[in-house]
């Protein structure tokens, strides 16, 4: 019988990162959990380097999480890209920021690193090396009538910076590979040595759509470090928080993904949508982004009665017009014909790849943290996980649809039952002792991963955040073959994937 991830944590040395444990195992346990990554037993949720030994998060498909560290003798570690594919990307970005090499890996070309740094493993030991800029090496594809084109870094419009390299045959797309990496801040390195507030802005500063998310995530995982809780109605302002996050970037995603189908009236009503929401958040909370207002320990910004008027009269406006634009965009035959069966992502590979958000969802995978890893409140809130079965760009926008509906209903749960008190608490002391914490929440896009360690003095030692998109744009790649290259920027939408959080 497989291994459970309790049977695996107790081999090893017990370490306190709660709520997930984590163990130190050794290399037969390491490769154990990989044997359970390549069957399909659990699901890869995170792998990230430290300066000695590599660290990796998994989902027992039985419901428990779990972590496992590895040493890295001699500066390598088994790989698990070798086995599970998902994997592969986070090595490379593990062997770029820290020198841990992965042993037998299938792709040791640098990710994050592209040879402009001046430094190599800029996180481990250190080296200076001049930055001179070297080629990429892209995977090759042979056969007759096939073509090239780049596109990226720079793009025609205000986006973040990525390289697309097509290989087509005429029009059709044979091979998708992207060089990623452009965005990348340092935010690890930033964050060594930082105290918890400063962590925090830095958290929120990962990936700007999600700075709700990330806040949110990381100061789960400060608090679950510090073994303490928020005051309840914080609890629930950060879930109010969230939910106006969610919609206002989907609003904006059905707009943009109907406007990459030449559709701009949708694009049109989702933006004024998308606006009346950042505006709202304004209102409410002194941000459009409510950037820096969920902090450890709390929230920095309280909601008002007049925030809750504005509040409630927007979820009356969206109840009253969102329904027309779904009609809209359902009986729009042209609209159609662009999205259904367009960017077809196969359930076997979202699963594979533990895709999160409307990428898993829309083909297939019933995971939301919110309801598989569940805090609170939603463990007090009614709503339902809405999912698709066809994997087409068409299945993601009708995923966003219903989530919309799905948030604003939350949304109103939330201001029924807000409870009266303090929005913010002071952290208590670390305690002399080295302190642990991981935490998960859904954000927009998907789960967003943090793990931290405080050293004695509270202040951080390691920090790793995790973006869905790490296993969402790998399988892009895999969405566009066999469609055109003009179809490419509709599927590039419905996908969203963040450079930025990606790139750390």
């Amino acid at each position: 019988m497989a291994p459970r991830i309790e049977t695996l944590l107790a081999a090893g040395t017990i370490k306190a990162s709660p709520p997930w444990p984590r163990a130190e195992v050794d290399g037969a346990a390491w490769q154990a959990a990989i044997d359970r990554l390549a069957s399909g037993d659990w699901t890869l949720f995170g792998l990230w380097g430290d300066r000695v030994e590599v660290h990796m998060a998994v989902l027992d498909h039985g419901g428990a999480p779990g972590i496992v560290s590895l040493a890295c003798a001699g500066g390598g570690f088994p790989s698990v890209g070798a086995r599970h594919a998902p994997a592969i990307r986070l090595e490379r970005a593990i062997a770029d920021l820290f020198g841990h090499h992965p042993i037998s890996a299938p792709d040791t070309r640098r990710w994050l690193d592209h040879d402009r740094w001046g430094v190599r493993h800029p996180l481990g030991q250190a080296v200076a090396t001049l930055a001179d800029g070297a080629p990429y090496p892209f995977l090759g594809a042979e056969g007759p009538g096939l073509h090239q084109i780049p596109v990226g870094p720079v793009h025609a419009g205000i986006i973040e910076p990525g390289h697309f390299r097509f290989t087509a045959n005429g029009e059709t797309v044979v091979r998708l590979e992207a060089r990623l990496g452009y965005t990348h801040k340092g935010i690890e390195g930033l964050m060594a040595g930082a105290d918890l507030a400063q962590g925090g802005r830095l958290a929120g500063r990962v990936s700007g759509d999600s700075t709700v998310a990330y806040a949110y995530a990381y100061a789960r995982a400060a608090e679950a470090a510090l073994e303490t809780e928020p005051p309840a109605r914080a609890v629930w302002l950060r879930a109010l928080m969230a939910e106006m996050e969610r919609l206002a970037n989907h609003f904006g995603d059905i707009g943009a993904i109907c406007n990459d189908a030449s559709f701009a009236l949708m694009h049109a009503h989702c933006g004024m949508l998308r606006e009346r929401m950042l505006r709202a958040a304004d209102s409410c909370f002194g941000h459009r982004l409510m950037r820096d207002r969920l902090v450890p320990g709390g929230v920095a910004a309280d909601l008002d009665a007049a925030g809750g008027k504005a509040l409630r009269d927007l979820l009356r406006h969206i109840e009253a017009t969102f329904p027309a634009l779904v009609d809209l965009y359902d009986n729009t035959a042209s609209l159609q014909d662009r999205t259904v069966a367009t960017g077809v992502l196969a359930p076997v590979l979202a699963a594979q790849y533990g895709c999160g958000g409307y990428v898993g969802r829309g083909s297939g995978r019933n995971f939301d943290a919110r309801r598989a890893l569940p805090y609170p409140p939603y463990d007090s809130l009614r709503f339902e996980t809405p999912i698709r079965l066809e994997g087409d760009v068409d299945a993601r926008v009708w995923v966003r649809i219903r989530e919309v509906e799905q948030s604003v209903a939350m949304i109103g749960q939330i201001l029924d039952n807000l409870p009266a008190g303090a929005i913010r608490m002071e952290l208590p002391p670390a305690a002399d002792r080295p302190r642990e914490g991981a935490a998960v929440v859904e954000s927009f896009r998907g789960d967003v991963f943090a793990w931290l360690r405080l050293d004695p003095d509270g202040r951080i030692a390691r920090c790793h955040l995790r973006d869905p998109s790490w296993f969402q744009w790998p399988v892009l790649e895999a969405a566009i073959e066999c469609n055109i290259v003009a179809d490419f920027p509709l599927c590039n939408k419905s996908f969203n994937c963040s450079y930025s959080g990606h790139d750390l």
